[in-house]
């Protein structure tokens, strides 16, 4: 049996401003639709990655969520310093790179609503990146 992860509902009060989020972050918007009255829909994916994420309106399946209540979403990354200067760069507030044993480095930061995220460079994974960038 073969699954493929491939989209993450992320809980947020104002659509419009989490995609500006999002977008600023990198993120390409691979639909931005409104299939009935009353429902969104907006993907976005990250740079280089196989997973999406949803910011949605109108669905009853994800309703409930609480905007900002998403936590610890990783984003693996070849360098975290390049990848942290990259998003500053951007004008997303990210912090500090938190380097932990086994040369594991994070740089944690969140989306307008408290969503939180980690980029999270691991040097055994430096070969999933070679055809990557």
């Amino acid at each position: 049996m073969k699954m493929l992860f491939e989209l993450v509902p992320v809980p947020v009060a104002d659509i419009d401003r989490a995609k500006e989020f999002y977008v600023k972050a990198g993120f390409s918007v691979d639909v931005d639709v409104e299939p009935a009255e009353g429902v969104r829909v907006c993907q976005l994916t990250p740079p280089g990655s196989a997973c999406s994420i949803t910011l949605t309106s109108g669905l009853p399946q994800v309703a409930d969520a609480v905007p900002g209540s998403l936590r610890g979403l990783h984003l693996v990354v070849a360098d975290a310093a390049s990848a942290r200067e990259e998003l500053a760069r951007r004008g997303v507030p990210v912090g500090e790179i938190e380097e932990h044993p086994q040369g594991v480095k994070y740089v944690p930061f969140s989306d307008p609503d408290g969503n939180t995220w980690v980029l999270q460079e691991m040097p055994w994974r430096a070969g999933d990146f070679a055809s990557a960038e």
